[in-house]
């Protein structure tokens, strides 16, 4: 029914920039919001960018000033723009959606910042 296909996880080196891409499909409807959560082993998931339908953007402080997210909603389509990446950024990133009666969640792709 409903998918959330991310792409453009990898291996970088510290200091450099990868960009994901997250593309929901199925029947959705009353989008509310698409994000980007990150989950590294033995820790809590936890945000690290949203952005509304309307254009309201939340970074985690962590990532303020490196990562950029930005959307089209017509595509239900999110991004996430990571600079001047840290090791520390290692982690499964998760795409999110939220619609108006349900939460949907990608199956996570694998960033890994080398030193």
């Amino acid at each position: 029914q409903v998918q959330l296909v991310e792409s453009g996880g990898g291996l970088v080196q510290a200091g450099g920039s990868l960009r994901l891409s997250c593309a929901a499909s199925g029947s959705i409807f009353s989008v509310n919001a698409m994000g980007w959560y990150r989950q590294a082993p033995g820790n809590q998931r936890e945000l690290v960018a949203t952005i509304t339908s309307g254009g309201r953007i939340n970074y985690a402080e962590s990532v303020k000033g490196r990562f950029t997210i930005s959307r089209d909603n017509a595509k239900n389509t999110v991004y996430l723009q990571m600079n001047s990446l840290k090791p520390e950024d290692t982690a499964i990133y998760y795409c999110n959606l939220a619609a108006r009666m349900a939460t949907y969640w990608g199956q996570g792709t694998q960033v890994t910042v080398s030193s």
